[in-house]
């Protein structure tokens, strides 16, 4: 039997609200932005693969495990009182009490294009994560910003070409290897 939540009609949802609305099990994954829900379906196959590959040169190359920790979504991100996301991939470490990313990375899918790249960029910046990145399986290409009174762009990438950063660690990438079957590095 699937449960439906009632949503508020005439006012933002809260977070208590969120809640409730998030238990139901339809498949899909729910975020709060300024208190509008926002529902996609589950990632595809692509998406996915993607995501997992971005994993492995992450972890090899991460610093100190004992400062950073990788995480997948889903993982919530609490923005403020009405917004709660969850980044593909994030990087928190272990300077805060309540994880606040130090790096979150949206990979597209056609569903969430506009979201990750317009709403949460934003929501990104004013919460104060201090590096984004997103991918696009389909061009394949990276583009990486850093935070600096607003985001700026530090690095881009596409196809076969590497992508090289130096922060929050060094670490290259090669949009082109992350959709493939394999390990990519």
């Amino acid at each position: 039997m699937v449960v439906m939540a009632t949503m508020p009609m005439s006012r933002p949802l809260t977070l208590e609200d969120f809640e409730v609305i998030r238990d139901v099990e339809d498949g899909r994954r729910y975020e709060l932005i300024d208190g509008s829900l926002v529902a996609t379906p589950a990632p595809s196959f692509q998406h996915q693969r993607v995501s997992m590959q971005l994993t492995h040169p992450l972890l090899r190359t991460m610093p100190d495990t004992e400062r950073y920790e990788l995480l997948a979504a889903p993982f919530d991100v609490r923005l403020g009182p009405a917004t709660v996301v969850q980044p593909d991939i994030l990087v928190i470490t272990d300077e805060v009490p309540d994880p606040l990313p130090i790096l979150a990375i949206e990979v597209l899918s056609p569903n969430t294009r506009h979201v990750d790249v317009g709403l949460k960029r934003s929501r990104y910046a004013a919460g104060g994560i201090q590096h984004y990145w997103v991918v696009d399986p389909e061009a394949p290409s990276i583009t990486a910003w850093r935070l600096d009174d607003g985001y700026v762009e530090v690095g881009r990438a596409i196809g076969e070409d590497t992508l090289r950063l130096s922060e929050p660690w060094p670490v290259e990438l090669t949009p082109a290897k992350l959709t493939r079957r394999g390990r990519p590095f």
